[in-house]
Order: structure tokens, then sequence, then C-alpha cells
């Protein structure tokens, strides 16, 4: 790995741990064992490392979220993706970035967060339309408000068992969710007839 490649992923660790505000270039020269001169040299700023270091966070998570534009049954991808192993202890690496102020208010860094949540709304917007379309859902919910909603469950589960120190919250919540989406099955109409003597 050359020097840029593991000053990127220092930073990206640094900021997935710390958030981009409590992380110094220090810190991120002294973890990567690479010197100040060649630091300045790929990367002028601190925020000009944190970019680089934000696009490779956001590329580490899209291929987890392409789980649910795959092949097959819509509903089996829903739940692997829901279901998949994540240490909810550690966060999001994308969805911690929007808790750090100084990323929250410089539009630069907040773009690639922003880019990629709307690029995992698109592919949830897709799969639950396709779940809509095979009858696995009911076709009365609405696929955008419910991809938010998804969204906004899998991120909330991090938040609980970070602020609990306990990853069941996380497990909890993504099982609740995939409980009410199977909920929302549409209802086999009952073909037997009441006969009455």
């Amino acid at each position: 790995m050359d020097s840029r490649q593991l000053l990127v992923e220092t930073m990206g660790e640094l900021m997935w741990e710390r958030g981009y505000a409590d992380t110094s270039p220090r810190e991120v020269r002294q973890r990567s064992g690479v010197g100040q001169g060649s630091m300045y040299h790929h990367f002028p700023t601190k925020r000009d490392l944190a970019l680089a270091a934000l696009e490779r966070n956001v590329a580490d998570l899209l291929p987890g979220a392409s789980e649910l534009d795959g092949p097959g049954d819509p509903m089996a991808r829903i739940e692997a993706y829901l279901m998949r192993p994540r240490d909810a202890l550690k966060g999001c690496k994308v969805g911690r970035m929007t808790q750090d102020p100084q990323v929250r208010e410089d539009p630069v860094l907040l773009a690639p967060v922003a880019r990629a949540f709307a690029q995992v709304h698109l592919s949830w917007v897709n799969v639950l339309r396709e779940a809509i379309a095979a009858r696995e859902l009911r076709d009365d919910l609405d696929p955008e408000r419910l991809a938010h909603t998804l969204m906004a469950v899998l991120q909330g589960g991090y938040v609980l068992a970070i602020a609990q120190q306990d990853q069941g919250p996380f497990d909890d919540a993504l099982a609740g969710a995939l409980d009410l989406l199977r909920a929302a099955k549409p209802s086999v109409p009952n073909h037997k007839t009441n006969r009455s003597n």
C-alpha cells in the first residue's frame, strides 16, 4: 500500500472511531507511520485528507447496499441485507459523520455522506418496488417512505447500541423491522365457504 492509500485508510478509520473534529493530522501520521512531508505532499490540508477518507468510507459502504440490487427474491435480499452481521458498537462509517459538527457544517465534506445515503435510498426503493410487484408486500405501501423508515431504523439501531454499549438493541431494531415487513404481506383471501346448517 502506498503512503497516500495508507493515509486515506488511516484517516477513514480514525474518523469512524472519533469523528473528524477529534482526529488530528498528528494522530494520522503516528498510526499510519507516514511522515509529515509525505502527508502534506498528498494532502495539503486535513480537510483534503478527510474528503478522500470520506470517499473511501462511502466506497466501503456501497457494496453492502448493492445486496439489495442483486438478482433473486426481493424479500430474501431485504432479509439478507438487514440481518447481515454488523458491529453496531462501532456505528456506521458514513452515518457517524452526520453527528460531527465540522462535517455537518461543511458542504464539501457532507456531500459524499449525502450522496451515499441517496444511493442507498434508491437501492431500498427499487427492492421495495420489486417486492410490491412480486406481491411480497402490499401494494398500498409507499416505497419511498418505507425506504426512509428502514434507513432510519438501521441508523437508529446504531445509536441505541452505542448509547447502551450493547449490540442487542441494534439486532432487535432490525429484527423488528423485518417483522413489520413480514406483517405487511398481502393478505390471502379465505376461499373456504361458511356453511351453516
